[in-house]
């Protein structure tokens, strides 16, 4: 006798757009003062060539003080931590993304389905991936703030939007995580440079992996036999 499998979870948070978040913090608006601006950019330049130089673990808050030939401190003040450094140099390569997605043209951004959507959200993030994975395994953040952190809000609230609009009787927010556990960085590296897979290997399996989630997703539920 087979039974009823009990119904999805329904979030309680209403269901809303994902908005162009900044990445950096309330500093790094457009109102610091012109000589702290030029310092942030020196910062980033020095950290840039660092990266370039070195790759992502030669960055580190002293070797940036150094070469931007400011006193440590005031790296710390600018960015917290080394995390938040790394960050910041991620930044405009997130805004470009986030902007491609929620307002760029299809099958990435609005005016495609929204399964097809998801298939290009999820080869458009690990081919970024790819192209800056040293940067971003060095900018992974600790365990208490990898799921809080803006940029990854903003991307898990865009792919729980698609699937609610895909398949809307799914535990999507549940769906959302898993799905967007493929994407990491960490994975990312793992499949590519210790197992050898070549990129079109992993779009593929992420292509076949939505197709899955959302079809298997459509399917009813066993009901309870009399």
């Amino acid at each position: 006798m087979s039974t009823a499998s009990p119904p999805s979870p329904k979030s309680q948070e209403p269901v809303l757009q994902p908005e162009l978040l900044q990445v950096g913090s309330v500093e790094e608006e457009p109102c610091l003062r012109a000589d702290a601006a030029r310092n942030r950019a020196r910062l980033l330049e020095a950290a840039a060539r660092l990266v370039e130089e070195h790759g992502a673990n030669g960055v580190t808050m002293e070797a940036v003080a150094t070469a931007a030939n400011v006193g440590k401190g005031t790296v710390f003040r600018r960015f917290g931590d080394r995390t938040g450094l790394l960050t910041a140099l991620l930044d405009h390569s997130e805004k470009k993304f986030q902007a491609a997605f929620l307002s760029g043209p299809p099958p990435l951004g609005p005016g495609a389905p929204p399964v097809e959507r998801l298939r290009a959200f999820g080869c458009a993030l690990l081919r970024r991936s790819a192209d800056e994975l040293e940067l971003q395994l060095a900018a992974e953040p600790s365990p208490d703030r990898r799921f809080s952190v803006p940029p990854r809000q903003v991307q898990r609230s865009h792919v729980t939007l698609l699937l609610r609009q895909a398949v809307p009787e799914a535990d999507c927010e549940i769906l959302a995580h898993a799905l967007m556990g493929y994407l990491g960085a960490v994975l990312v590296h793992h499949l590519t440079r210790q197992c050898g897979m070549p990129m079109e290997r992993l779009e593929a399996g992420w292509c076949d992996l939505v197709d899955r989630v959302t079809a298997a997703s459509e399917q009813p539920r066993p009901t309870q036999l009399p």
